[in-house]
């Protein structure tokens, strides 16, 4: 099994590059394992000083269960873990069940943070795009798709989410073996990422 990390800025496109990249194979040839189905519930969540739950901390991700299951996977086990919905009460949450594969992407905001995560992982690639590119992806997502309010949206980015970037992204960056600019678009790097991949 090659494990490959993927993270970079909220904003700045890693969703849907993983996405583009999983629809290129298989189910038998690529498994997905996000961070983003590891966060802690709503109320252990940190509050800030203005009593706002601050998602974008490693404390708010339960980092050792994520370690526990990619490690299964390498072992060749089945995962089963609840979705993650506390940020949507309308959506009943299903089990799911995440199968092992030669191929592992592994992606979230502190993949390359949390060094259990990154000693295992045979490739690290950064998804990078401007601050000013970021916060206007972060808006149509939150503003437009979600219906969040836009101050919340703007005190979010501007307290949590860049903070967090700086922190715990950014300092990385030097030390990955990928660096995709995606401050249009991932095109070319999507090739080369799948055509190195198949080519395994």
């Amino acid at each position: 099994m090659i494990i490959i990390g993927i993270s970079g800025a909220s904003g700045s496109g890693k969703t849907r590059f993983i996405k583009d990249v999983h629809a290129q194979f298989n189910e038998d040839e690529i498994t997905l394992l996000s961070q983003d189905e590891y966060y802690h519930p709503r109320e252990k969540q940190f509050i800030d000083d203005k009593g706002v739950k601050n998602f974008d901390l490693p404390s708010s991700i339960d980092l050792d269960a994520f370690v526990a299951d990619i490690k299964k996977l390498q072992n060749g086990e089945i995962v089963k873990r609840k979705e993650y919905t506390f940020n949507n009460s309308m959506k009943e949450a299903k089990m799911l069940e995440i199968k092992p594969s030669p191929i592992l992407l592994v992606e979230g905001l502190f993949v390359f943070h949390e060094s259990k995560i990154r000693d295992l992982l045979d490739l690290k690639i950064m998804i990078f795009a401007s601050s000013a590119i970021s916060v206007i992806r972060r808006i149509h997502r939150d503003r437009v798709e979600r219906n969040y309010p836009l101050d919340d949206v703007l005190y979010r980015y501007e307290h949590h989410v860049l903070p967090s970037f700086v922190k715990y992204i950014e300092p990385y960056i030097d030390t990955v073996d990928v660096v995709i600019n995606n401050n249009k678009n991932f095109d070319q790097a999507l090739k080369m990422l799948v055509g190195y991949l198949k080519s395994l």
